[in-house]
């Protein structure tokens, strides 16, 4: 099942992907209740996700035109975790630019991104180059955690995940740099597009079997695959949870493949105009644009 939060008649609602059209349960008075309005809600919830596909209803639908999309969790409750040089061939391409010999690091190596970095898929991301003039693309796959957790080990982890995403980790390189730390230059405004969809668990067999790409204006910069992750999803959970307790809502951003644009020769960065397209497969195509 795919599920998305969406604007529809100035309301907000929890909507399930069906095509050219969108079922929002909460139209049906059966099912008006919270967790069909608030995302976070119906994670919460014990709402059977199986059960609701057998009672879905005609006055449900409309069609997806009519549907304003945000990210699917419009404002996580804490950070976004992040995993940093979590693909080799980005490792090395990272430290070649600085003048080191790139290897997979001994232990993850995470940040964050706060919350109000996030925007859903097709929102602009706003340019502003008194602050930022080097921003980057960066494709991840995004896990959303339906249970939380202490110590949870990695042959359990993948139990705890309510399902995936696509986040776009956009990178402020000069910030970044310039202040030697990762969080100012992951966290400017419209920072962390995510979505269109959380695709459940049920129906990613493996996360770490899916072909991940991004497109600036429908070039193709990245295309790799999650089996080439370092730490993989389980582990990542493992490695999180060892001495912090994860929560049900959690969002953790798995690390973005090479080919991000501030390696380059010359270094290419996002601009007003430029259309950028994360896609993982099958869980979808998140598309944002950059407006000054």
């Amino acid at each position: 099942m795919k599920l998305g939060t969406c604007v529809y008649q100035q309301q907000t609602y929890v909507c399930i992907a069906a095509g050219d059209t969108v079922l929002l349960p909460a139209l049906d008075a059966a099912f008006d209740q919270p967790a069909w309005r608030d995302m976070l809600a119906l994670i919460d919830s014990d709402i059977d996700l199986q059960a609701v596909r057998n009672t879905l209803t005609a006055a449900m639908r409309v069609p997806l035109a009519d549907v304003t999309l945000l990210a699917p969790i419009p404002r996580p409750r804490k950070n976004v975790m992040c995993l940093g040089l979590n693909y080799l061939e980005h490792a090395q391409e990272t430290a070649n630019q600085i003048g080191r010999t790139g290897k997979a690091p001994q232990y993850p190596i995470v940040f964050t991104k706060c919350p109000t970095s996030v925007i859903g898929h097709e929102a602009t991301v706003p340019f502003d180059p008194e602050t930022c003039s080097q921003l980057d693309w960066e494709a991840e796959l995004g896990v959303v955690l339906g249970k939380g957790g202490k110590k949870i080990a990695r042959e359990n982890a993948l139990a705890h995940v309510f399902g995936y995403t696509v986040i776009n980790d956009l990178s402020a390189r000069d910030i970044q740099l310039n202040h030697k730390q990762y969080f100012l230059g992951k966290s400017i405004d419209g920072g962390c597009p995510m979505g269109p969809w959380i695709v459940t668990a049920d129906e990613i067999a493996d996360p770490q079997a899916l072909a991940i790409a991004c497109r600036v204006n429908g070039v193709t910069k990245q295309a790799s695959n999650t089996r080439h992750m370092i730490v993989d999803v389980a582990s990542i959970i493992e490695w999180l949870s060892r001495g912090m307790t994860l929560e049900a809502g959690d969002v953790i951003a798995t690390g973005t493949p090479s080919g991000v644009g501030f390696v380059r020769e010359p270094p290419e960065y996002l601009l007003p105009g430029d259309v950028v397209e994360c896609e993982v497969e099958g869980v979808g195509v998140l598309r944002n644009t950059i407006v000054g």
